[in-house]
């Protein structure tokens, strides 16, 4: 699906990172100016290059930098293989990590220009920037500080501990997100990430057998039904937005006011009368998404500095699954 928009840029402030996050970090706009003054340039290059086009794994690098973030902070944990060091890593089957490959040929294209100078989690962050700007509607790249640390552990229970469920209710969400310093108009826009990619048959599965028409439209559930059959013996994928799949834009918001989202814990948000306004005024958005759009760039830009490794803190990585010898 495709539609013509006017482009769009937004000049949006960096957003001033106080407590409770990881005290004064040390990220900058521009912080490899000097030591590696195209380590932007590149990154975007060489994931528009590995997309070639395909929105799907874009999406994934948005997924990523999250998972990343939520788990021991912006430290690139969360690209770690398993090691005797970290035998269970974050990078397991269970949270189906897409990407990988993406922030792999980005690293590649950054080490052969500066070599041993532009961490992982950097990466990572302006991966997702590059990515949002590819998916969102009319384009939009905003800034993204930099300096951050790669990290040296990564762990499944730590993951698995930090993220949020997608059969979490509005009380859960809203504690998850609140012990990241997340308000909940912030947890809304952050979520409207489940406007593109796909998601796990097993994820939402239990919705459907049987289904609750006061939560899932039937029609909508029928069709999942024939898509991730009760007694399956391979756990299907499906496509999370049916209307704009290939676009990162407000019609998430809208699926979730007719109750035809996949996640029991994306038709919780409506459960609530004041993040229930949030999300009609976000559904009744422009077809540039003005008013979604400035709130998703500042939750990502106050996710990319949670607890994030600076200075001498952390290391940076040769290569982004192994920490160095």
């Amino acid at each position: 699906m495709s539609r013509n928009f006017l482009p769009i840029v937004y000049s949006c402030l960096v957003f001033a990172i106080l407590s409770p996050f990881s005290a004064e970090s040390a990220l900058t706009v521009g912080f490899y100016s000097t030591t590696c003054p195209s380590a932007e340039t590149t990154v975007r290059s060489a994931i528009t290059t590995a997309l070639n086009g395909a929105n799907g794994p874009a999406a994934s690098l948005i997924r990523l930098h999250f998972h990343d973030c939520f788990v021991r902070g912006c430290d690139a944990s969360v690209l770690l293989n398993a090691s005797p060091a970290n035998p269970s890593p974050e990078n397991n089957p269970v949270f189906n990590m897409r990407g990988l490959d993406l922030i792999d040929a980005a690293k590649t294209a950054v080490e052969a220009i500066c070599p041993g100078v532009v961490s992982c989690a950097d990466i990572l962050a302006f991966a997702a920037r590059d990515a949002f700007n590819l998916l969102v509607p009319g384009g939009s790249l905003y800034d993204v500080p930099a300096g951050r640390r790669d990290g040296n552990v990564s762990s499944f229970l730590e993951a698995v501990a930090n993220l949020p469920a997608p059969t979490m209710n509005l009380t859960q969400l809203e504690t998850t997100f609140a012990a990241k310093g997340f308000s909940l108009k912030e947890l809304i826009a952050l979520s409207g990430a489940h406007s593109i990619g796909q998601a796990h048959c097993s994820s939402f599965q239990s919705r459907l057998y049987p289904y609750d028409s006061t939560q899932i439209d039937p029609t909508f559930a029928q069709m999942l039904q024939g898509k991730c059959p009760q007694n399956a013996t391979v756990n299907g994928v499906v496509t999370q937005d049916f209307v704009t799949p290939d676009s990162l834009d407000v019609q998430y918001y809208s699926n979730i006011l007719n109750n035809k989202v996949l996640f029991f814990s994306d038709w919780a948000l409506r459960t609530d009368p004041i993040a229930l306004t949030t999300i009609v005024s976000y559904s009744t958005d422009n077809l540039l998404n003005i008013l979604w759009r400035p709130d998703f760039i500042k939750a990502m830009q106050k996710l990319g500095q949670l607890d994030v490794l600076t200075g001498t803190q952390g290391q940076i990585r040769s290569t982004c699954g192994a920490v160095n010898p």
